[in-house]
Order: structure tokens, then sequence, then C-alpha cells
């Protein structure tokens, strides 16, 4: 078997591939570049789960980064355990060709409890006194304190927030050439997400966006040079590609004020209740599922929806199979907005009522995706004094609110979710296999790594 290193480099296209990355354009010019026909919805967890399963989400089930668990009637978004995911892994796979087979997996989604051999995955720290402290999870579990003992802790707020910053890939780059040394894998995945933030942030003219791309580049250089000059097959590849937008789109709202949407009044707040709705989105970028209680009300439903600015296309019933989302996770309708629009979760109807989460980084509790959580919000005075007071009632052990994010989705400029219309803005596969087709599918990835590895 051939050791082979797939790195995910998070909303890369063919159109970012080029002087502001003077490597990648170099390094590509020397292998074959197609373009990835986006899985529907173009999100990370459906994208990670098609590629590394070869099966699209009507088998692998992950019909998102989150929907509606049915049997406990409440909305989760990124869940870790791998289980979830209900196709066989690639890893898994390659073992049964040879048992000395060995994988490593590094911040890829679902990565908990899985089959690899090595694995690497955010899990912060709560304790009861309100406090979120960065952490990892590793198989095995020595991997924790070894790498945090050499690379310092792992730092999550740079990962995800409006903190977001290229420290998170650099840990996650230096984390993976660590266990590399140490234990040769066969095959290495390697999650680099830095392009994510300033892309959802800021429009593409934006100077930081060079900026962004050239620290990728640097960071693609080093790692791409670690692993061939230790003889590795190197694929670089991406999920989706980020596009500009402009409309936030309010399904919850509409379905709110038509009475479809129950809440339950906590402290003041209107707290969303799942499991008492008579339907609701769960909005996830560019696509929302939308789940219908009383079924014989989907059309119902669909024509109020087909009413609402920013609304593509709406599929439901058999048409859900050509979509490839007919599975029972999915949403009784499932929305696609067009290209200048994204779903916004909000379903209250007066900013006073919204849940104290709803100002916060809170990815486990938002009943949907909240990209304002990459911002701080613009109407604090002096945002690092209000933030540096609070860590250090939280380093006291008081319980507080980090109530810094922004009730303002007009801010956010990219997203991803649906196909772009471009072809240059879809996800990339750069690899030195040629290949039968100048677009690859993305059920097609797994094949691709699986050929490397075996070097067919």
């Amino acid at each position: 078997m051939k050791k082979t290193v797939v790195i995910n480099v998070v909303g890369l296209s063919k159109n970012l591939v080029g002087d502001k990355t003077p490597f990648l354009k170099g390094w590509a010019g020397k292998k074959h570049v197609r373009a990835i026909d986006p899985v529907l919805p173009a999100v990370t967890c459906s994208a990670q789960a098609t590629y590394l399963t070869g099966k699209y989400p009507e088998e692998t089930g992950i019909v998102g980064n989150g929907w509606f668990f049915k049997e406990e009637n409440e909305v989760k978004f990124w869940r870790q355990p791998n289980q979830l995911v209900q196709s066989e892994k690639i890893w898994e796979t390659l073992k049964k060709k040879d048992s000395d087979f060995t994988c490593a997996n590094f911040f890829w989604w679902y990565n908990m409890y899985s089959s690899v051999d090595y694995s690497i995955t955010p899990r912060p720290m709560y304790p009861a006194d309100g406090r979120k402290i960065p952490d990892i999870y590793t198989f095995p579990s020595h991997l924790r304190e070894d790498l945090q003992k050499e690379l310092g802790q792992f730092p999550l707020f740079k990962f995800w927030g409006p903190a977001t910053s290229i420290e998170a890939s650099k840990w996650i780059a230096r984390a993976s050439k660590m266990v590399d040394a140490q234990n040769d894998p066969t095959l290495t995945l390697i999650y680099i997400p830095h392009l994510d933030y300033n892309f959802q942030r800021l429009d593409s003219h934006h100077p930081n966006i060079d900026k962004d791309l050239k620290q990728v580049d640097e960071i693609c250089q080093d790692l791409i040079n670690y692993y061939e000059s230790k003889g590795a097959e190197v694929i670089l590849l991406s999920e989706y590609g980020i596009t500009e937008v402009e409309r936030p789109v309010y399904i919850n709202k509409l379905l709110r004020e038509k009475n479809c949407i129950a809440v339950r009044e906590e402290l003041g707040y209107d707290v969303f209740d799942a499991g008492a709705s008579e339907a609701f989105a769960v909005c996830d970028h560019q696509l929302a599922h939308i789940y219908v209680r009383d079924k014989s009300r989907i059309s119902e439903i669909g024509k109020l929806l087909g009413e609402l600015p920013g609304i593509e296309k709406l599929i439901t019933g058999e048409e859900k199979k050509e979509y490839h989302l007919d599975h029972e996770r999915a949403g009784d309708i499932i929305a696609i907005a067009d290209k200048d629009s994204w779903f916004c979760y909000y379903y209250w109807l007066d900013d006073k009522k919204a849940p104290d989460y709803a100002r916060t980084v809170d990815i486990h509790r938002k009943p949907g995706y909240d990209p304002a959580e990459l911002f701080i919000d613009p109407d604090i005075k002096f945002p690092k004094l209000k933030i540096g007071l609070k860590l250090l009632r939280k380093k006291m052990g008081f319980r507080t609110l980090m109530d810094v994010v922004p009730l303002k989705p007009e801010l956010v400029k990219g997203s991803h979710g649906r196909r772009p219309e471009s072809t240059g803005d879809w996800p990339i596969f750069i690899s030195s296999s040629k290949g039968k087709e100048a677009t690859l599918k993305p059920v097609a990835v797994f094949d691709e790594i699986r050929s490397a590895v075996l070097s067919e």
C-alpha cells in the first residue's frame, strides 16, 4: 500500500488557486486539477461523509451538519460519534485489504469513537461553573496529553468564533506531522479550516482575503513538502466553495407568524420547542430541512414557503431521491436558497425575546447554523474591555454570559450549501491521477483515495 495524505482545505476552489497562492499554483501545475460536483448539501459533515464512504446522504444518513432527531424531539448540530455515519468508511474498506493498514484522522468530522488508528478532534471541557475550556479528544488517549504538552493547548477559540485565526490550522498541521513522525500511518486525513472564516465574514475584494490565501498556501507548502519527502502521495481537496451572499432568509419567522412554531417562555426568553411545533426549518447555510408534523399539511406549508423571497427550489416526496436526500433524517420539505441568499435559523419575532444563547458562540444549543458567531457585535463600544472583564469573572469562578455575538445576520457576506453557478467555485481535487472524467462526482472521491493507497 502507498502512503497517502489527504489535505482538506476548506473553501478552496479553482478560482482561488493563483497568484495569491504561489506554492499551490506551482504544485498544482505539476498535478491534475479537477472540480468536484458538490454533494447536496455542500456542507462539512455531508461532504466529508460522502468522500469517506463513497455514498450519498441517502445512505450515510448525514443530511447536513445537523437535523431533527425525531426520537428525542430535538434539533442537534455538530454531533461527533462516528456511528452516526451509516456506511462503511474508507479505512474499514482498506483494512480488509491489508491488516497492516493504518489510518490517522486529524479533525475531519465524526471522529469520536471511530475505527481509525489515530484521531484528534476538538472537545472542550465544560466545568459546572459555566466555563468552556479548550481541549481535544484523541485516540489513543495519551495523544491528548502528548500533543498539548508539545504544542500547547489546542486554540479552540481560534478554531471557531469571532477570534478565529490561522493559529488553529497551524496547530492541526503541526499535530499531524508529530503523530506521523511517531507512527507513520498509511492514510492520513488532515483538515485545514482557515478559509472558512473570512470568506463568510468579508466580501471577496477585502484585502484580508489575500492574507488568508497566503497563510493557507504556506501551511500547504509545509505539509506537502514534509509528506512528499517521506514518499507519500498527497491529495489536496475541498468540501465546497464559498460564494458571496447578501440576503438572509427567515423561514422560521414566517412559520412562527403562521402559528406553526411553538416556544416556551423561560426567564423572559422565547425558547424553541421542536417537539410541540407543527412545522419548522433546520437551517444549514443554503439548505434547510423543513419538518412537518401532520404530513397532510406538507403541500400547504410548501405553498407558503414558495412565496418567500430567496428560496430557489423546494424538494418534496419522490423528488428527494433525485437529489440523493431520501433519508428518514431529512426534512419533509427541503429548501435550497438562490445564489444570493442563505437560511437564518431565527424564529423569534422580537430580539428582546431572543434566547440567551443567541448572542453567544453556542454551536450545540442553537437549532440551526449561525455564521453570526464569527462576528463581535459592532454596537458594543469597547468589545475588548467587555470580553476581558467577562473572562476575568470566569477565571474567578463566576458564571457569566459571553454575549458578544450580534443579532445581525446581514453582516454575513459568504455562504455555501447549494451548487454554485460557476464550476470555478466548486470544490477542488488535486492529485497525481488524471482520472477518466474532467469533473468528479462527490462519491468518486472515495474511489480516488482508495486507488491512491492501493497504487491502482
